[in-house]
């Protein structure tokens, strides 16, 4: 009976390992941009690289001289840098980096399926600069119209089981009604935006997590999740944080 019950045990843990990583598998689908085309230098000067060991894990992006926004599943990754004011990540000089001071991972962030995939990073030294490298957060009434036309931007794959680049990627992709998308999926999250993705073939993939969903030039979204790494989404769409049921959150720390 004793090893009938440690053999159950081991198998339990054996199955929450195996759960976690293939929670980490949808979590990782937002990370490189699908059918977009290389960003402008003048844009999106707001959006930072989430590195570890001088290597991009995440995007994020800036809400504050010293403050950058993500997703909480990038902590996993342990990121200690952000490279800021670039988007060539093969030219990075000591002006583009920015030591993490602290990670704020949202409290009841658990897994991404579950919601609250937020996280805030605190920076041990200011960016220095101007108006356009701090994107605006959304007012908390600020409702996404269906079909609504957002970009997103990272650098993450371009295609599923591809790698990392080094150039800064951008696409348009469409707001999907909730209803519709959690139809689509079975079960998300209650504070999740979707748009891109299903059926249109556009969207993010690895790498992208943690970068923006930007309409109208606000920050509305943050990349969290799609369909276990296949990233060019014929049957799910991409799911983001909604991040105006977090403005309470968000400056009660940055305040």
């Amino acid at each position: 009976m004793v090893i009938l019950r440690t053999l159950f045990i081991m198998l339990q843990s054996l199955t929450e390992i195996n759960l976690q990583y293939d929670l980490l598998l949808i979590s990782a689908d937002g990370s490189r941009i699908i059918k977009g085309a290389i960003a402008p230098d003048d844009t999106y000067e707001f959006l930072v690289s989430l590195q570890k060991n001088e290597k991009h894990m995440c995007g994020g992006f800036l809400i504050s001289e010293d403050f950058v926004l993500t997703a909480a599943h990038c902590s996993a990754e342990e990121p200690d840098r952000v490279v800021v004011g670039t988007h060539d990540l093969s030219k990075v000089g000591e002006e583009n980096v920015r030591i993490i001071e602290k990670r704020y991972k949202h409290r009841s962030y658990y897994q991404v399926d579950q919601g609250n995939d937020i996280m805030l990073l605190k920076l041990k030294k200011k960016v220095a600069g101007n108006n356009k490298q701090i994107i605006a957060l959304p007012p908390s009434n600020m409702h996404i119209q269906e079909n609504k036309t957002c970009h997103v931007a990272g650098w993450g794959f371009i295609k599923t089981g591809g790698g990392v680049v080094d150039r800064l990627m951008m696409v348009d992709v469409s707001v999907i009604n909730l209803n519709a998308c959690s139809k689509l999926w079975g079960r998300i999250p209650s504070d999740v935006i979707c748009a891109g993705g299903y059926g249109s073939h556009k969207g993010f993939c690895q790498g992208d997590s943690g970068g923006p969903l930007v309409c109208d030039g606000i920050a509305v979204g943050v990349v969290s999740f799609n369909n276990n790494r296949i990233c060019d989404y014929p049957n799910y769409p991409n799911v983001y944080t909604e991040i105006s049921k977090y403005l309470g959150w968000i400056n009660s720390i940055i305040n």
